[in-house]
């Protein structure tokens, strides 16, 4: 299938928006989602009376971790007077946030969408006094849980060290190799006045850094944040009205194995599927990509998106990004040039990764920017959320 029979061909982004992005911000979710939709609105050239359907993710305003859901539907609807003729709560099974939103245009149900994220785990982690785990807000062990928490699998990290673990011991990937992920990232961050962390990280740091969930230590880890995105998704043939749209090339999430992270049946290999129902929706290959923006909630989903995307052949990861030149900027595949949700704050579910490629695309990312980039890669998670997408210039 190619061309126009691709309905995400009908689509097109056409506006980002960010609030204040940092560690505690002291404003309430609603507050820093309204700020992220007006400007979303606004940097796609439309107006509020344009907008003709919303969604949010998580949807209802509620979800497993303290601070991971916040600026409710009906709050923000009802705050900003849209009338809407579609609207969506993505609880989960989300594989890329603008997934829904170009299906709704595409197929005539709204013309211009707006979905957002927000978050507030930089405050929630505060009040708890640390980041706050599964085992905090859901003591009784019910469901996948109840695997979980009886061996001390308390957080994301705990469950995805093992795999981690596994994919070292398989390839032979050390941390030496995979520390130039994040002090790479780190570099990138420097250069966006919004990131979280701006100060340089060198290998050393890394190395020393404390154990979280062996081997994934502080700096494999997303940083937790308040801050919220906004996204505007557009029928294609509105184009013309649009500030500066980008094209959605091709789009895919497939989950091919069983949806949970503790009973995946390849420790080593995560989001090949969907990123191999990407390719065949597109002409384009690995080598036509110009920058990547891939989902780093933990340095190993890093690797096994270089990998699953055909960066790199499977067990390759850690030579393709040791010694940071090929991920930097100007190198082979400038990776999270935002700093990503290392250094740039867990804004999650590749909502900053997508807004930082359609800057990139636009050329609006100042020092950061890669030159003459045409073609922008955008990863969601893995595994059993698995979404791979390009983006290419208008």
């Amino acid at each position: 299938m190619r061309g126009t029979d691709l309905f995400e061909r009908r689509a097109v982004i056409s506006g980002i928006g960010q609030s204040a992005i940092g560690r505690r911000l002291g404003r309430s979710g609603l507050q820093l989602t309204i700020d992220a939709v007006l400007a979303a609105v606004e940097d796609a050239g439309l107006t509020l009376d344009d907008i003709d359907g919303l969604a949010m993710f998580p949807g209802g305003g509620a979800a497993n971790l303290p601070g991971y859901a916040n600026g409710n539907l009906y709050e923000v609807q009802d705050a900003l007077r849209i009338t809407t003729t579609w609207r969506q709560g993505l609880v989960e099974g989300m594989a890329l946030p603008f997934y829904g939103p170009a299906q709704a245009v595409a197929t005539g149900q709204a013309r211009h969408v707006v979905i957002w994220r927000t978050v507030k785990e930089g405050s929630a982690s505060r009040a708890a006094g640390g980041r706050p785990a599964y085992g905090s807000t859901k003591p009784v062990a019910e469901g996948p849980l109840a695997w979980l928490l009886p061996v001390g699998m308390l957080s994301p990290v705990c469950q995805v060290a093992p795999y981690a673990a596994r994919y070292m011991h398989e390839y032979g990937v050390t941390r030496e190799q995979l520390a130039w992920i994040p002090v790479t990232q780190r570099a990138h961050a420097a250069r966006n006045p919004d990131a979280v962390y701006r100060s340089p990280l060198t290998v050393e740091e890394y190395l020393e850094s404390r154990m979280i969930s062996t081997p994934m230590c502080l700096y494999d880890c997303d940083v937790p944040v308040d801050g919220a995105t906004a996204i505007v998704v557009s029928a294609a043939e509105t184009a013309p009205d649009l500030r500066s749209p980008v094209r959605i090339e091709a789009m895919a999430g497939v989950v091919e194995g069983r949806p949970s992270w503790e009973q995946w049946e390849d420790m080593g290999r995560v989001g090949h599927g969907a990123a191999r129902a990407m390719w065949a929706r597109t002409d384009l290959r690995p080598g036509d990509v110009d920058v990547a923006q891939l989902y780093d909630g933990f340095t190993i989903e890093v690797v096994w998106w270089l990998e699953a995307m055909g960066f790199c052949e499977v067990g390759e990861a850690g030579a393709f990004v040791e010694g940071g030149k090929r991920i930097a900027l100007g190198g082979d595949l400038p990776l999270n040039t935002w700093g990503g949700q290392l250094s740039g704050g867990r804004l999650h579910a590749a909502f900053g990764h997508t807004a930082e490629a359609v800057r990139q695309l636009r050329g609006e990312t100042g020092d950061g920017q890669v030159a003459g980039a045409q073609v922008a890669a955008v990863t969601n998670v893995g595994g059993f959320e698995a979404g791979a997408a390009l983006l290419t210039r208008w």
